[in-house]
């Protein structure tokens, strides 16, 4: 039997093609990596159905799709110093289109190689929500990044 992956070993690319990376590279993927991430959420999508009723019919509803849509990629972080994804927002702010970026969320084996990942496409920094700061709290300064994109492909 296969043991599951740990989840709180990924990383997070604006290069989707880092995920096919041979392993002696991919080891290095932490170092040039677009941040190092306390939490990713919204790796999923959903099938919109709708039902049907056929005249003629009383033993089932048909169940016919209509459209696919993708969830938002929520990317929390500690506040550093690196302003990379401020730009990225910033920029989609002033050139939406030219804004859009593909990137992978990759989960990373014991051995720190890439043993799962998917691949957004057409990836805007949707929101933007900077820190909440408490002077009598001893915690660390947290943004957060959503991502709103037109796929995900699994490819590892």
């Amino acid at each position: 039997m296969i043991d599951p992956l740990p989840k709180y070993r990924f990383i997070v690319t604006l290069d989707p093609g880092d995920a096919y990376l041979p392993a002696a590279q991919a080891l290095l993927l932490p170092l040039v990596a677009a941040g190092a991430f306390q939490e990713v959420t919204g790796l999923g999508g959903q099938l919109e159905v709708v039902t049907y009723a056929e005249g003629g019919r009383n033993d089932t509803v048909h169940q016919l799709p209509l459209r696919h849509s993708w969830n938002r990629i929520t990317l929390k972080v500690g506040v550093v110093r690196d302003r990379v994804l401020w730009s990225w927002y910033q920029a989609g702010l002033a050139d939406s289109l030219g804004a859009r970026r593909d990137g992978a969320v990759i989960v990373l084996g014991t051995d720190g190689v890439p043993a799962m990942a998917w691949a957004f496409h057409g990836g805007l920094a949707a929101k933007w929500s900077g820190p909440d700061l408490h002077a009598e709290q001893n915690a660390v300064a947290i943004e957060q990044l959503e991502i709103a994109h037109e796929g995900l492909t699994n490819v590892l």
